[in-house]
C-alpha cells in the first residue's frame, strides 16, 4: 500500500459515508501494531462502528484492544463533545434569559458546525499534548476535520470582541470565547495537520463518480489551509472472484469508466485499490484481509440461500402516492445512496399516471437532465442552486450585519457564512417557494432540509414564528415548516444501502426529523445486491451479509421498498420506469 509507506505519526482518512474509511482506518491501525508499534486508533465519526468492527465496547475512554498488542481505540462522541461545548456557551446566561431564548441559542448549537469544532476540540489534545498521548507511534483518526473548522480557528483572535460587543449575532459556532484558553494548543494542533512530516491525508473513496468528486471537494478545500498532499485509496472495487454474470460485467464496466474519469486535482496523488471483500469487515481476522487481493476464502455455499428481501417493489410507494392527486414528496438521505435516482423514479411515474409533477433538486452534486435523458409529458424539471442561493444570502448579510464592522469582524462573519449551516438556511429559503406549489400539483425534491436546519429557523424566530406573531389568532396561515409536519401534505422517503454506515447515517436522519416534528413516511433500500438475486458463489455471500441491515431498515420503517442493484444505470424515462414496475420474486 503506497499510503502505508514511511507513515508519519498521524493518519487521518476522510470520504463520504459508507465507503470504506472505518474499515480502511482499523486495518491500517492493525496493520502498524502487527509491526510492534503502538498505535492509537480515534473515530471522531457520530455514525462511528469502530466498536462494531472489533467486536467489543469502546466509548470516549482509551481502550485496549486484547487481541492485538500494542493497538488501542477511542471513540469520541460527537453529540457529547457538542453538548459539553453547549453548556460552556449557555451556562453564563442561564437565568438571565428567558426560556424560550435559551431554548432558541441551543437549538442554533444544535448543527454540524458546531459538532464539528465541539469534536475538534475534544481530540486536539491528541495531535498537540506529548504529555498525555505521546506514548502512542501513530495516532490514527477515522474522520477528519473539515477546512472549514481549521480555517475557524486560523482566524484572528476577533471572535470574542466581534460577539460579545453586539457587532454581530452568535452563529451554529457559537461564541468561541470558551475556546479562548485553548487557542495556543490550537494553533499547535493546526500546524501538526498541515505538516505533511507529521500528517498524511488519506482519501477514501468507492469506485463511483459522486463518491470520487466528494474526496475532490474535500481536497481542494483542506489546500485552502495548507494541507496540499494526500493520498487516494479507491475501496470495494469488483474483483474477478466475482465471477462473470450480466450484473459483474455491467458493474465492471461502471467502475472502470469512473475511475478512468477520476476528477484532475487528485489524478496525479498516489493511488491504492482495494478489492471488494465477499464478507464484512468485522473482526481481526477479517481486517487481515482489506489489504490482500480477494479470492473465493471464507465463500461459502449460498445457493439454498433464501434471497427473501423484497417487503414491496417501488411502484408499491408510488400506487399510495397516487392516492391523492398532490402532495410534497422529499427523497432524503446521505450522498452516493441513489437520492436523484429515486425521487427521478418516482416523479416519473406519477407523470405516467397523469399527474401535474415538478421534480427539484437541492443538491449541488446532482444531474436531474442526465438521469432524465429527456423530457417527460407532464414533468416540469428544475434545479435550486446553492451556489447562487448562498451567494445571494451571504451577501445580503454582509450588506446588513457587516455593514458596520471592522475588517477583523468583517473577517470573522465572512468565515462564518463559509459554514455548512449557511447553505442549508439559504437554500431553504428558495426550497420554501417550492414547497407552496405542492398545494396543487406533486412537488418531488431530490434532498431537501435537514431536521436540525428546520429547527433553527423556527426557534430563532424565522418564517414560522413571525408568521405566528403578524397574524391575529382568528386567522389560519400555513408555513413551509408546518406543510412538512403534516403527513397529509408532505411525504419524507429516506433512502439508503444495505450497508452499515448509510442506514446508521440515515437512522440519525429519521431521528434528527423527528425532533423537527416530521415522521418519515418510507424508506428505500437502493441497490442492494441480494434484490438482484446473483448466481456467483462471491455475490451470493455480499448479498448475505446485506440481510442484517435489510431487517434493520423493517424494523425502523412499517413502509420499506428493496431495489436490486442493476446491471444498467437507470438513466432515461424507460429504465426510470421500470424501477416502478420491478417486482422480483424471492428465490
Amino acid at each position: 500500500m503506497k499510503f502505508l509507506k514511511n507513515p508519519p505519526r498521524f493518519l487521518f482518512f476522510t470520504g463520504k459515508g459508507g465507503v470504506g474509511k472505518t474499515s480502511v482506518a482499523c486495518a491500517t491501525a492493525l496493520n502498524l501494531a502487527r509491526d510492534g508499534r503502538q498505535v492509537l486508533l480515534v473515530s471522531t465519526d457520530p455514525a462511528s462502528n469502530v466498536a462494531q468492527v472489533f467486536g467489543m465496547t469502546i466509548g470516549n475512554t482509551v481502550t485496549p484492544i486484547d487481541e492485538v498488542p500494542g493497538l488501542f481505540a477511542l471513540e469520541i462522541d460527537p453529540e457529547q463533545a457538542a453538548a459539553a461545548y453547549r453548556e460552556r456557551i449557555i451556562a453564563p446566561v442561564r437565568g438571565l434569559l428567558p426560556d424560550d431564548e435559551l431554548a432558541g441559542i441551543a437549538e442554533g448549537l444544535s448543527g454540524s458546525c458546531t459538532t464539528e469544532i465541539a469534536s475538534f476540540d475534544e481530540f486536539t489534545s491528541l495531535l498537540a499534548d506529548e504529555s498525555v498521548f505521546g506514548r502512542y507511534d501513530h495516532i490514527v483518526f477515522d474522520t477528519a476535520p473539515t477546512g472549514h473548522t481549521i480555517r475557524l480557528l486560523r482566524l484572528p483572535g476577533t471572535w470574542t470582541e466581534f460577539l460579545d460587543t453586539g457587532k454581530g449575532d452568535p452563529s451554529c459556532l457559537g461564541p468561541l470565547s470558551g475556546l479562548d484558553k485553548h487557542r495556543s494548543m490550537y494553533a499547535a494542533a493546526v500546524d501538526a495537520l498541515t505538516d505533511p512530516a507529521l500528517t498524511r491525508l488519506i482519501l477514501v473513496s468507492r469506485p463511483q463518480t459522486s463518491s470520487l468528486a466528494e474526496i475532490e471537494r474535500t481536497y481542494l478545500e483542506l489546500n485552502q489551509i495548507g494541507i496540499s498532499r494526500g493520498y487516494v485509496v479507491i475501496n470495494g472495487v469488483l474483483p474477478e472472484a466475482a465471477g462473470d454474470e450480466e450484473l459483474t460485467r455491467a458493474v465492471r464496466t461502471r467502475e472502470g469508466a469512473a475511475m478512468s474519469a477520476i476528477p484532475a486535482a487528485i489524478a496525479g496523488l498516489p493511488r491504492d485499490v482495494l478489492e471488494l471483500k465477499a464478507t464484512n469487515m468485522v473482526g481481526v481476522p477479517a481486517l487481515q484481509t482489506l489489504f490482500a487481493a480477494s479470492g473465493q476464502a471464507g465463500i461459502r455455499d449460498r445457493k439454498s440461500l433464501a434471497l427473501d428481501v423484497i417487503d414491496a417493489p417501488l411502484c408499491a410507494l408510488v400506487d399510495d402516492l397516487d392516492l391523492d392527486d398532490h402532495g410534497l414528496v422529499l427523497c432524503m438521505g446521505k450522498g452516493g445512496v441513489g437520492k436523484t435516482t429515486i425521487a427521478a423514479a418516482i416523479a416519473v411515474a406519477l407523470a405516467k399516471r397523469g399527474h401535474a409533477v415538478h421534480l427539484t433538486t437541492t443538491d449541488p452534486a446532482a444531474h436531474l437532465t442526465e438521469t432524465l435523458h429527456g423530457s417527460v409529458p407532464g414533468l416540469e424539471v428544475s434545479r435550486i442552486d446553492p451556489v447562487e442561493a448562498v451567494r445571494t444570502y451571504r451577501d445580503h448579510v454582509m450588506a446588513t450585519k457587516g455593514k458596520n464592522l471592522d475588517a477583523d469582524g468583517r473577517a470573522a462573519l465572512a468565515e462564518d457564512l463559509l459554514s455548512p449551516c449557511t447553505e442549508e438556511v439559504a437554500v431553504f429559503q428558495q426550497f420554501s417557494r417550492v414547497v407552496h406549489e405542492s398545494r396543487r400539483k406533486f412537488v418531488v425534491v431530490d434532498t431537501a432540509p435537514t431536521g436540525h436546519t428546520l429547527l433553527l429557523l423556527d426557534a430563532t424566530g424565522s418564517y414560522h414564528r413571525e408568521m405566528a406573531r403578524q397574524i391575529e389568532d382568528s386567522l389560519s396561515f400555513t408555513t413551509p415548516l408546518m406543510r412538512l409536519q403534516d403527513p397529509d401534505q408532505t411525504k419524507v422517503i429516506l433512502v439508503t444501502l444495505a450497508e452499515t454506515t448509510p442506514v446508521l447515517e440515515a437512522e440519525i436522519l429519521q431521528e434528527d426529523l423527528k425532533r423537527a416534528g416530521i415522521q418519515p413516511w418510507a424508506w428505500v433500500v437502493n441497490s442492494s445486491i441480494a434484490a438482484a438475486q446473483p448466481e456467483s458463489p462471491f455475490l451470493r455471500e455480499r448479498a448475505a451479509s446485506e440481510l442484517e441491515q435489510i431487517t434493520r431498515v423493517r424494523s425502523l420503517s412499517g413502509r420499506v421498498a428493496i431495489l436490486p442493484l442493476l446491471p444498467t444505470e437507470p438513466i432515461g424515462e424507460d429504465r426510470l420506469a421500470a424501477l416502478t414496475a420491478l417486482s422480483p420474486q424471492p428465490v
